[in-house]
């Protein structure tokens, strides 16, 4: 007697034929469709004949089918979850950058500080260990004292200033310090580009906005911008880890920068983040045949409309730098929705 693997199991699907007619069609149509197993030729006395590898594949086939079909609803929703985090995220990259653009725009002064406030905190990462890095350690007073940190109480006061600030009109929480002051260059550096533009068209600054839209490199920050969940450290870095760049040797600049993953190239490129003398730091640079050809090269780029060889380069350098054993918490800053009660709107 031939039997069949659907007759010995309870119905795990509603089986509807093929020339059924469907009352209501559902958002993801059902497919008429047969699971077929492999026929068995058994005796109806004699149960052991089947094959158990039979039985599983079935009834994986008509599990399969029923999670196919339910799955729209768990997707759906998973999709409109992720959304609403990332604009979430979004919204508050969007009022950090209003309040760090306004704070800096107010004291243009700080940018030097800025730069190196970010890259100090970063250059106390240790590859070996995998510890320190972009982590805000150097918001502690025993590490902001430091030799190496010696002039940078302005920038971090700002950095303190507009946390503040944005903290109190937070929803998901404080923004941790190891996300504000690389967020605090990154506004810097845009506004060190957009008044290059401005300056290259006269001082117009129409028209260097203009340019800086069209033809700079604003675009090129979707990497940096998406690393945003930094996690604080609750002490300071180790110290003897970062170099007194003003008054390192090209050497001791080329060995800190290799010994966390760069090259000559990251180095001149990151040129205005040493000291508040670029053209003094490029100078020093310039006499290591290594770095020299890099040096170079970013300068010639400056002189361009566009500046597009310096600027993307250190945007790609500082969006690695910036990573530097951290584990980024891409669920950060985000909170519940607060549901609606329909039941209670008057319409």
């Amino acid at each position: 007697m031939a039997v069949s693997f659907l007759s010995t199991v309870p119905n795990l699907l509603p089986i509807v034929p093929v020339n059924a007619s469907i009352t209501s069609a559902p958002r993801y149509p059902s497919l008429a469709a047969t699971v077929r197993c492999s026929k068995i030729e058994a005796d109806a006395d004699n149960e052991d004949s089947f094959k158990r590898r039979s039985i599983l594949t079935c009834f994986g086939a008509t599990v399969g089918l029923e999670l196919v079909r339910s799955s729209g609803t768990f997707v759906e929703m998973a999709e409109a979850a992720d959304l609403i985090q990332r604009r979430q995220r979004s919204d508050f990259q969007s009022s950090i950058k209003d309040t760090l653009y306004k704070a800096i725009k107010e004291n243009p002064d700080v940018i030097p500080s800025l730069l190196t406030l970010a890259l100090n905190d970063i250059m106390t990462y240790d590859k070996a260990s995998k510890s320190g890095g972009p982590n805000g350690s150097i918001r502690f007073s025993s590490e902001i004292s430091r030799p190496e940190n010696k002039g940078l109480v302005g920038a971090l006061n700002l950095v303190e200033e507009a946390k503040k600030e944005i903290d109190s009109n937070s929803k998901g929480g404080s923004i941790s310090y190891s996300d504000l002051i690389q967020f605090a260059a990154q506004s810097a550096i845009k506004q060190t580009f957009l008044a290059t533009a401005i300056r290259k068209c006269g001082g117009n600054v129409e028209k260097g906005s203009l340019l800086y839209t069209a033809y700079g490199s604003n675009g090129q920050w979707g990497l940096f911008e998406r690393n945003f969940g930094r996690t604080d450290t609750q002490e300071p870095d180790p110290e003897g880890r970062v170099p007194q760049w003003d008054k390192a040797s090209v050497q001791e600049m080329k060995d800190k920068f290799s010994a966390v993953g760069f090259g000559p190239r990251q180095l001149a490129v990151m040129s205005a983040f040493l000291g508040p003398d670029q053209i003094a730091t490029e100078t020093l640079l310039a006499t290591d045949p290594e770095v020299l050809p890099w040096v170079q090269k970013y300068q010639r780029s400056r002189e361009t409309v566009s500046e597009t060889d310096y600027e993307v380069d250190l945007i790609t350098t500082l969006t690695k730098l910036s990573g530097l054993g951290q584990q980024i918490n891409y669920e950060a800053y985000t909170y519940p929705v607060k549901k609606v009660d329909f039941s209670k709107l008057k319409l």
